[in-house]
C-alpha cells in the first residue's frame, strides 16, 4: 500500500516537525519548499497524499492544488490543505479547486495524523468503487473474502455473469449495456439486503462479473430470488419485436446472421457448508467452477458446489 506523503511548506521548521511526526506513525514523507517542487516529485511519484501549505511565496498553494487536479498522475491525488487563515471563503475556493480537507495552523499532531489517515482511507474507499454500479471493487472483494475465511463460520460465496451480453451490447450499443449492468448490480444488492441484511456484501469485479457473500444457509433461497426478478425485469432492455421472439439477431464480420437468446445469468457458489475452505483462491477456484458449470444449460442458472 502506498503510505507515502509529501509535505509542501515555504517553513523548514513546519515541513522538518510534521514530516518527524507522520514518520514516527508510519508513513514514508518527502518534503517540498514550494509549488514547482511539489508538482515536480508528485508527478514523478504519485503520493498517497499531498499536505499542502495555502500561504507560500512565488506560486501559492491554491495554484498549486489547480496545477495538482489538471495534471494527470496526480488529478486524483487527495490534497489536504494547511491554511492559517481560517475564514470560510478561503476553504470554499479550496474545496472548489478540489481539495479533500482543511487543517487550520496551529494544529494538534494527533488531528493532523487522524486527519491524514482519514483522508487515505476515504480516498482508496472511493478508488476501489465501481464507478457505474457504486459496488466495492477487487479489493474490497478479496479483503471481504479472506475475513469470512478467517473467521470459519458459514458463508457461502456467489459467482456470478451475464450470458449473452456481449451481443446485446453490440446490437444495441454500450449505454443500454450499462444500463443492464446497473440493473443487475441493483437486483443482487437488493435481494441480497433482503435475504440477509447488513451483513450481505455485493461487488462488481468488473464488466457483467459481480460476486455475493451471504451465510450459507441463504444462498439457494437468495439465488432463486435473483434469478426471479432478473428473468422478469431483463425483456424490459430489448426492443418489442426482440423480446417477443426471445432472440435478437447478430450479423457477424462474414455477413452471416447469428441468433442469440435474451441475456441470462449464471451463478456459481462455492460454500464452507460440506467442507471447509482454506483461502481466498480456494473459494475463487470452486465458484469459478461452478458458475462455468452453471453457464453451460440455457437460461439462467445457479450451480451450488455440494462436494464432500
Amino acid at each position: 500500500m502506498n503510505d507515502r506523503i509529501l509535505v509542501v511548506d515555504d517553513d523548514p521548521e513546519i515541513r522538518e516537525f510534521v514530516k518527524t511526526n507522520l514518520e514516527s506513525e508510519g508513513f514514508e514523507v518527502e518534503v517540498a519548499g514550494n509549488g514547482p517542487e511539489a508538482l515536480e516529485l508528485a508527478a514523478d511519484r504519485p503520493p498517497a497524499l499531498v499536505l499542502l501549505d495555502v500561504m507560500m511565496p512565488g506560486m501559492d498553494g491554491l495554484t498549486t492544488l489547480r496545477h495538482l487536479r489538471n495534471d494527470v498522475p496526480t488529478a486524483n491525488v487527495p490534497v489536504v490543505m494547511l491554511t492559517a487563515k481560517p475564514r470560510a471563503a478561503d476553504r470554499v475556493k479550496g474545496l472548489d479547486l478540489g481539495a479533500d480537507d482543511y487543517i487550520t495552523k496551529p494544529f494538534d499532531v494527533e488531528e493532523l495524523v487522524a486527519r491524514v489517515r482519514s483522508v487515505i482511507r476515504r480516498a482508496q474507499h472511493m478508488r476501489d468503487l465501481s464507478p457505474l454500479t457504486g459496488l466495492p471493487g477487487n479489493f474490497r472483494i478479496t479483503t471481504e473474502l479472506e475475513n469470512r475465511v478467517r473467521d470459519a463460520g458459514p458463508f457461502a460465496v456467489v459467482y456470478g455473469d451475464l450470458d449473452n451480453f456481449k451481443a446485446f451490447n453490440d446490437t444495441y450499443g454500450f449505454m443500454r449495456g450499462d444500463a443492464v449492468i446497473k440493473f443487475t448490480a441493483e437486483t443482487l444488492l437488493r435481494i441480497a439486503q433482503e435475504t440477509e441484511g447488513e451483513t450481505a456484501f455485493v461487488g462488481h469485479v468488473g464488466g457483467d462479473d459481480f460476486v455475493v457473500i451471504l451465510g450459507s444457509e441463504d444462498i439457494e433461497p437468495f439465488c432463486e430470488a435473483v434469478i426471479k426478478s432478473f428473468d422478469d425485469g431483463i425483456l424490459e432492455f430489448y426492443d418489442t419485436n426482440d423480446a417477443l421472439q426471445g432472440h435478437i439477431e447478430v450479423t457477424d464480420r462474414l455477413g452471416e446472421k447469428q441468433t442469440f437468446p435474451i441475456a441470462s445469468l449464471s451463478m456459481g457458489v462455492a460454500t464452507n457448508r460440506h467442507r471447509p475452505l482454506t483461502s481466498g483462491w480456494e473459494v475463487s477456484a470452486i465458484a469459478t467452477e461452478m458458475k462455468e458449470f452453471a453457464k453451460r444449460q440455457p437460461g439462467s442458472v445457479y450451480a451450488v458446489d455440494k462436494r464432500t
